[in-house]
């Protein structure tokens, strides 16, 4: 498996751990999902190419070494919870294809293209039972609570958003709560478990829940930026999509609150005629892309300044590092 980071730059002897737990990870998400049936196995292990950066089980695992720094490394339920998260996410991203109609993902073709919706939609469904019969094995209520209300928040995101598309007067405050919801819930969630399994105390869990509430509408907002200004050799993904589906993302939702008469209504035609490259040149001119990047470089640094009432540790310098890198995405 490839470095999520390089985060030997950081501290090598964490770099070369976390590198080691990750492999964990998979492995007990293979294990987890292995079937008696073998097209099955063909469609897991397809989707094991969706991995990427493996975020969101980085989050769990480094929580809860920076909330207690004398864990020399992440407990067992640690790894089982960071493997539940991480196959909620890939059921996110078999169900996001399909809704989208993206024919590829990390740079191979997606499940829908494949075997079509029909088995998308059973294979995002047989990841999410997976995650919760995986969690199930803790033997701990308050993991499946928790995430279960994730789940939920999260799906309510997505419909909420689907009830929106093509509405060219969706509001910045609808479009953040979405926002919040679809995509920063799980980072959240991720964040707090890991500190919540290390050490259960209210002002840790919050401390974590927050940074990873305010880092997950800064991806969002990224990855929405890489959709409009992305290259798709490099994002790995079809870029274009938003506009296409008629979902309306931070910079044009603003334009089109600001301005009136022709300048709106160049917006409106560039939108209905999923001029891409020319909407682009607009909202970039009118500083709209940029405004955006400011926003999420804001929520950036409040996710970092949640990290101050944790003690030192390499662990926190990772999840610095990890926050300023949403900044720097190309992918």
């Amino acid at each position: 498996m490839s470095k999520p980071l390089d985060l030997t730059t950081i501290d090598s002897e964490l770099g070369e751990l976390l590198e080691l737990e990750l492999d964990e990870v998979v492995r007990r998400i293979e294990i987890q999902v292995a079937s008696d049936f073998a097209p099955i196995n063909a469609l897991c292990l397809h989707v094991g190419r969706y991995h990427g950066k493996m975020l969101r089980p980085l989050f769990v695992l480094l929580s809860g070494m920076a909330v207690e720094p004398s864990m020399v490394r992440p407990g067992d339920a640690h790894r089982t919870v960071a493997g539940v998260v991480e196959l909620i996410h890939l059921a996110t991203l078999v169900h996001d294809d399909i809704l989208d109609e993206a024919a590829f993902r990390r740079g191979g073709s997606s499940i829908n293209r494949l075997h079509g919706v029909e088995t998308s939609v059973m294979l995002g469904d047989y990841l999410i039972s997976n995650a919760f019969h995986l969690c199930s094995t803790l033997g701990n209520p308050a993991i499946n609570l928790l995430l279960g209300r994730t789940t939920n928040t999260l799906c309510e995101g997505e419909v909420v958003q689907l009830h929106h598309r093509g509405d060219l007067d969706l509001d910045e405050q609808t479009y953040m709560e979405i926002v919040a919801r679809k995509t920063a819930s799980l980072i959240s969630s991720a964040c707090e478990l890991g500190a919540m399994l290390a050490r259960d105390e209210p002002a840790s869990r919050q401390a974590m829940a927050g940074y990873g509430q305010s880092l997950g509408i800064a991806f969002q907002i990224t990855d929405d930026l890489l959709d409009l200004d992305g290259q798709e050799h490099l994002v790995g993904k079809p870029v274009g999509r938003d506009l296409a589906k008629g979902k309306l993302t931070l910079p044009t939702i603003r334009a089109l609150a600001a301005l009136s008469g022709t300048a709106r209504g160049r917006i409106v035609d560039l939108i209905q005629r999923h001029d891409r490259t020319a909407l682009r040149a607009v909202l970039t001119e009118g500083g709209w892309i940029e405004a955006a990047r400011v926003t999420a470089a804001d929520l950036v640094t409040s996710a970092r300044q949640r990290l101050d009432v944790l003690p030192d540790s390499p662990a926190r310098a990772v999840l610095h590092v990890l926050a300023d890198g949403v900044l720097d995405r190309s992918v």
